[in-house]
């Protein structure tokens, strides 16, 4: 695996996909045991369109070992560094009849342990006792996302479509994108593929017209000490 190139890639492009990172095997193992947890949790959401998990990791320990396997642990340390931890992981399950539509947007917003007053530090929501906030741009532009595809994925079952090199461009409205300079591409990721991302780059999905599930692993990783007592508040190192 030649990691310098995907390294060069995201820096460029704000993303780049890997396939063949996780064997069928695998993926079987953690879709099986995704499958045997209790939904009732308020950290789920459940509807026609979407089956989320929020605080994947935190929520299913016993999937952690199986996601960090060497292929992983080594894109970890070669592509974002020695001291990158997780800050965030969600699950996503777009069902095979999903309308589900995500216009263009940016992750803006960070997990966190508590509200404070701190400069630079805004927009702050809190959702079942979990608490988001917009941080300093440096931050965000430290963040990488690992997405783990366990489907087949294209543009016909809501593959992700971004604007190639907008992560490189702070923040940047949705209704500003000027199409005579922007290019859109659909990330296609193999079953067991992985595609990382910069947060920053405008991403967005479409429909599922395939009836093909579509479910992803979202896993954000940072090597930010926040300022004074905030802290992360899935971390994990």
């Amino acid at each position: 695996m030649n990691l310098q190139n995907h390294k060069n890639l995201i820096k460029e492009n704000g993303f780049t996909v890997i396939n063949n990172i996780f064997s069928d095997e695998e993926i079987e193992k953690i879709v099986e045991v995704i499958q045997n947890i209790d939904t009732s949790k308020e950290t789920f959401r459940k509807s026609e369109d979407l089956f989320a998990i929020r605080q994947f990791l935190k929520e299913i320990p016993e999937v952690k070992d199986l996601i960090f396997n060497d292929k992983i642990k080594n894109v970890v340390k070669e592509i974002f560094g020695e001291k990158y931890f997780v800050v965030k992981s969600i699950y996503f399950d777009k069902p095979e009849k999903s309308n589900w539509y995500v216009a263009y947007h940016q992750d803006l917003t960070i997990s966190v342990d508590k509200k404070l007053e701190l400069p630079n530090f805004g927009s702050w929501t809190t959702k079942q006792n979990q608490f988001a906030v917009q941080p300093p741009l440096n931050i965000l532009e430290n963040i990488f996302t690992i997405r783990i595809h366990l489907d087949n994925t294209d543009e016909k079952n809501g593959a992700l479509k971004v604007v190639t090199k907008s992560h490189a461009k702070g923040i940047y409205r949705p209704e500003t994108i000027d199409w005579n300079v922007e290019t859109e591409e659909i990330c296609k990721v193999e079953k067991g593929g992985i595609m990382i991302m910069k947060p920053l780059i405008l991403h967005g999905s479409n429909r599922t017209t395939n009836g093909q599930k579509r479910r992803v692993i979202h896993i954000e990783f940072s090597d930010t000490e926040l300022p004074e007592e905030l802290n992360w508040s899935e971390r994990m190192n």
